[in-house]
């Protein structure tokens, strides 16, 4: 979780992106992002803090992921939960899940059907 450290001027509203940051950007490729790992190993100091609530504003393909269950203590559940109390939206929870549904390791097929399903369980009408 350390793209931001690719881009200057993170935090602000001049920022410049580096070679790695804006191909990431630009392909869509999806950031899993761990919030509460992140926050037990030091790589993000709160989840308040936590830079992927700036790349999701900047438009990257962030994730939520719980990275290991046992050790960190977490669910899916419980990241959406911490994410919700930092401000996250249901439309911020949707991009994020349905970014995850395109970066599947599937056939572009089974990504479709699977984005169809995200989309379904939201309610979301497009």
């Amino acid at each position: 979780m350390r793209i931001h450290e690719d881009i200057d001027g993170f935090g602000t509203d001049e920022v410049s992106y580096g070679v790695i940051a804006q191909h990431a950007l630009d392909q869509q490729i999806p950031l899993e992002c761990c919030p509460t790992s992140n926050v037990q190993t030091g790589a993000a100091p709160s989840i308040a803090d936590h830079p992927m609530h700036e790349l999701r504003d900047l438009g990257f393909a962030v994730t939520i992921n719980t990275d290991n269950r046992l050790v960190s203590g977490v669910t899916m559940s419980s990241e959406f939960g911490v994410l919700v109390e930092a401000g996250w939206t249901k439309e911020d929870l949707f991009e994020a899940t349905l970014a995850a549904a395109w970066g599947a390791f599937l056939p572009y097929d089974e990504r479709a059907d699977l984005a169809e399903s995200v989309i379904e369980g939201y309610g979301i009408d497009l």
